[in-house]
């Protein structure tokens, strides 16, 4: 009975977790809604800001992945989205053919710093004590 009780519990804490996780990406899908983007797109966009923080740094994409909870094929048609947008550019990684590179553009990094307090003010909003 005990560990039916302590299963119970668990149980019960991840589907809050995925409440909140659920509640917190639906409102940031909503404020960054008017500025074309959406949770996953400016999680990208973050990442890269982070790994790449100067104009004309590169990350490679197999490291944004170990990063976001996309699959490999969602990833790279988001990193298609955003190329379409002109926010990032892909380029092939000389020394190995198969690793890809992405870097924020002008465009890209202008953005992420405009609606960077936005998310954040949703992180606070959302997860704040």
């Amino acid at each position: 009975m005990a560990a039916k009780t302590a299963g119970a519990g668990l149980e019960e804490r991840w589907r809050d977790i995925l409440g909140v996780h659920a509640r917190t990406t639906c409102e940031i899908d909503r404020v960054l809604h008017p500025y074309g983007l959406g949770a996953s797109d400016f999680e990208v966009l973050d990442l890269l800001a982070a790994k790449a923080p100067r104009q004309g740094d590169q990350c490679r994409v197999q490291d944004l992945l170990e990063q976001v909870h996309l699959s490999q094929s969602a990833l790279s048609r988001l990193i298609g989205r955003l190329e379409k947008d002109g926010l990032v550019e892909r380029s092939v990684c000389v020394e190995d053919r198969r690793g890809v590179w992405v870097a924020l553009t002008r465009k890209g990094r202008d953005l992420h710093t405009e609606v960077l307090p936005l998310q954040r003010e949703v992180l606070e909003r959302m997860l704040g004590d």
